[in-house]
């Protein structure tokens, strides 16, 4: 199982788990703990080879991940803590995460936040995967990832958020990065899955407004899907819960009250 760690304010609170993105663990949070926990029991997690579940998952290394596997780790510390149903945040590649597990067990997922949404590939990046996948066995691995990470995140007031992510993935074994790369040869279908299947699930799409590579095809499906949401942080890049952590966490906890039955 994840590695996990709980904040319990009340039996009668809503659940809100936390979902990171590749690279990343649970301590990108930290800048949202203090203000979420007042209001929310809290769930944080570190997905498999990430943080604390580094070395939780050797037995997995001769095969490939699969969203499916990766959304199922979750499922199984939601029903290890009795948690039926809970609102779910995530960022970059944990709101792939998020959404792939809101259509195996919408039951699970009473509302989203969407931070730095991946929900379309563009030209640009699907070069910079393709090239990632020819190269990734002879190639350092955190070349490839310092390289994306300078162009998701390019100007100087996302420093912060893309030196957190670099220190973070530096913790990673090799395979276990190349596990994670592989699942770029899958995003795309299920990008496109996505876009075309509105979900009954409220979601918030957070979103800087210079994150060049991913807001647009968010506006897109903001305009076409009846509950989806769109919130704009502006001066801020991909991260907005790092780099702009008080406007995030103002937009998050307001959605999330208006969609909690116990939170007011």
């Amino acid at each position: 199982m994840l590695y996990y760690k709980t904040y319990k304010h009340s039996e009668k609170k809503d659940w809100v788990v936390f979902i990171h993105g590749a690279g990343g663990s649970s301590s990108i949070w930290f800048q949202q703990l203090k203000a979420f926990r007042k209001i929310f029991n809290i769930l944080l997690l570190d997905l498999r080879g990430h943080g604390k579940s580094k070395d939780l998952f050797h037995k997995y290394y001769d095969r490939e991940y699969t969203f499916n596997d990766i959304s199922q780790d979750v499922i199984d510390v939601l029903d290890h803590l009795e948690i039926e149903q809970a609102h779910f945040v995530g960022v970059s590649l944990g709101t792939i995460i998020i959404r792939n597990l809101n259509e195996i067990a919408p039951e699970r997922v009473r509302s989203a936040i969407l931070c730095g949404a991946i929900t379309r590939l563009n030209i640009r990046s699907r070069v910079l995967i393709t090239l990632g996948n020819a190269f990734k066995r002879v190639v350092p691995y955190m070349w490839l990832y310092k390289l994306f990470a300078w162009i998701i995140m390019p100007r100087k007031r996302h420093a912060k958020a893309r030196n957190l992510f670099i220190r973070e993935a530096k913790k990673l074994y090799q395979k276990e990065f190349l596990k994670w790369f592989k699942l770029t040869h899958t995003v795309n279908p299920l990008l496109r899955f996505f876009k075309e299947k509105e979900t009954n699930t409220p979601m918030l799409y957070v979103m800087g407004d210079e994150d060049h590579m991913f807001l647009p095809p968010v506006r897109q499906i903001v305009n076409n899907q009846k509950q989806s949401f769109l919130e704009i942080i502006e001066n801020c890049g991909h991260v907005c819960n790092v780099e702009r952590p008080r406007d995030f966490n103002r937009v998050s906890i307001d959605f999330l009250k208006a969609h909690s039955i116990t939170a007011a």
